[in-house]
């Protein structure tokens, strides 16, 4: 009875224990004491490994050590809250999203799609789902998914720039300027969609028009090194050589690997 009653009460002590280090970890955490917060988490964790509260602490470790930019190790404590809490959206999202920053998007694909298997009006996995369904040029099915997205939210920007992008990729190029001249109209501001209809317009051969837009986009973000690059391409289509190189040189100081433009800055001899 004596042992009982000791074994109990080492229970209920180990129980307080892990309480204490898991709010002290979330509290380190919103202080943005992070190294302070990952070794609570990861103490709570040593005192009751079998928790069944361990897949939200693994999810905390998880974005601690995103928020620190350790990323694969962020990706193996959101797995192993999976392990625990298999259909989670918000860790699923979580890992999806590192998944795709790390460029390993097959893996990104599964979990978006598993997130749809349990929320079917997912904004975020349709939306994501699709950009990497244009990775894979299978544009009927990004299509698809941009359209879920516009279902559920006309307004939505990024699902229509991504269709703007889709009927740029199948060369249905009026439909794709349409959609971002109404992007436009609502977000003038916006240096990134310049740089799109500009590219657009130079699949069209209309430079001129193209050359306009990309020198408004630089007004607006000086540092917009895909402005650069592709103006440098357009002037180079007009055998305007000096700008163009101009253009590339600036694309390599803002930190694009010189040997990338080698075959650009040959034909600008």
């Amino acid at each position: 009875m004596l042992s009982l009653f000791a074994a109990l009460f080492s229970s209920v002590q180990a129980q307080s224990i892990y309480q204490e280090l898991a709010e002290k970890g979330i509290e380190m955490a919103e202080e943005n004491r992070l190294e302070e917060a990952e070794q609570y988490f990861q103490e709570a964790l040593k005192v009751e490994p079998y928790n069944v509260k361990n897949a939200l602490l693994f999810s905390n470790l998880g974005t601690v050590q995103r928020r620190m930019a350790r990323y694969e190790d962020a990706i193996e404590s959101y797995t192993l809250a999976l392990n625990l809490l298999p259909y989670s959206v918000p860790v699923l999202l979580d890992r999806a999203s590192l998944y795709v920053q790390a460029g390993e998007t097959d893996k990104a694909f599964i979990d978006y799609c598993q997130v749809l298997d349990v929320d079917r009006e997912n904004l975020e996995a349709y939306q994501m789902r699709a950009y990497i369904y244009l990775i894979r040029k299978d544009y009927k099915a990004a299509r698809i998914d941009f359209n879920k997205v516009l279902q559920l939210d006309p307004s939505n920007y990024h699902a229509r720039f991504g269709m703007a992008t889709v009927y740029q990729d199948i060369k249905e190029y009026a439909q794709s300027l349409e959609l971002l001249n109404a992007l436009l109209m609502e977000y003038p501001e916006d240096a990134v969609l310049y740089v799109s209809r500009a590219g657009v317009e130079r699949e069209m051969q209309q430079y001129e028009v193209a050359l306009a837009d990309l020198d408004r986009a630089l007004e607006l973000s000086p540092a917009l090194v895909d402005a650069y690059l592709l103006r440098g391409d357009v002037l180079l289509s007009q055998d305007k050589k000096k700008g163009a190189r101009e253009d590339f040189e600036k694309a390599i100081e803002l930190g694009i690997p010189r040997a990338d433009l080698q075959e650009q800055l040959r034909k600008c001899k």
